[in-house]
């Protein structure tokens, strides 16, 4: 029993991201790890001939259908849903086992969010853990013909949104830097030029916490609605610089009601392309910092 329980725990990090990755929730993410562990200890281990394949098509079975119930909640969402931030320098507890999920930018989640659950796994099995066709082919039910094109697309979709997945933190942290700056000092033609023409600004507030009720488009009204807020709230020595999810954010501390945290992620141009705004206090663990 102790070595089936060693190769549960050697896997947990990689269930955890994978749950993590699919349904974008911390707690939601550890009970769907639980529920594996269930499965597995049930399980006629002397059958399994790769725990660690078996271990990611339970979990990854568990979160198409997990994500498929999940959505249909979050239909009556207030405002925009975005994924729970994992803050780069939890290490205590339970969080420990999200080293791995830490790697995927809030970016890229809400990026998936097109996707179906089935297309989602396919995706992040396949390139966060570079799991075989006949992997997916066994998981979805499906030809491996009809896995690569799942991927295929699921890609396609992801290429779409047209963010630079693949920035540097050191190149995030500089934008994000000069973007502060230039909300600080409320300097409208500064803030105007780091953004792209089509930048998308998502705010979630949970219906907790004021906030847009709908993501903000384009730069024009992105810079217009951010100063109008600043410009009644500024920003102060309140603002604090973190790690979310591998890249650069602010933490901007006001009442225990009002916390926020804001990240960027940029285009192929290195101008601002999308912005990521959590205010939701539900999702926002402090003591993770």
């Amino acid at each position: 029993m102790e070595n089936y329980t060693n190769s549960f725990e050697k896997e947990r990090p990689a269930l955890v991201a994978i749950a993590y990755q699919m349904l974008g929730e911390r707690s939601a993410a550890q009970d769907l790890v639980q529920d594996t562990w269930e499965v597995w200890n049930k399980a006629d281990k002397a059958s399994i001939e790769s725990p660690s394949a078996w271990l990611r098509r339970v979990i990854s079975r568990l979160a198409i259908d997990a994500l498929k119930s999940a959505r249909k909640k979050r239909e009556v969402y207030v405002g925009p849903w975005l994924a729970e931030p994992i803050f780069d320098d939890a290490q205590a507890g339970p969080e420990a086992h999200f080293e791995l999920a830490k790697e995927c930018e809030l970016a890229l989640m809400w990026a998936m969010e097109r996707l179906s659950a089935e297309e989602r796994s396919a995706f992040i099995l396949r390139k966060a853990f570079d799991s075989d066709y006949s992997e997916l082919s066994f998981l979805l039910g499906k030809s491996e013909t009809a896995c690569r094109k799942i991927v295929s697309r699921a890609s396609a979709r992801i290429t779409d949104t047209k963010l630079k997945f693949n920035i540097t933190p050191q190149e995030s942290g500089l934008l994000l830097q000069k973007f502060s700056q230039a909300c600080a000092s409320m300097n409208h033609d500064e803030v105007l030029s780091l953004m792209a023409p089509d930048v998308v600004s998502v705010s979630d507030g949970g219906g907790r916490v004021r906030a847009a009720l709908r993501p903000l488009l384009g730069a024009d009204e992105v810079t217009s609605v951010l100063l109008s807020i600043l410009s009644k709230q500024p920003w102060d020595n309140a603002v604090e610089a973190a790690m979310v999810n591998g890249q650069p954010a602010i933490v901007i501390s006001g009442t225990e009601q009002q916390n926020t945290v804001l990240t960027i992620c940029a285009d192929e141009m290195g101008r601002i392309a999308w912005i990521y705004i959590m205010r939701n206090p539900d999702k926002l663990d402090f003591e993770q910092i």
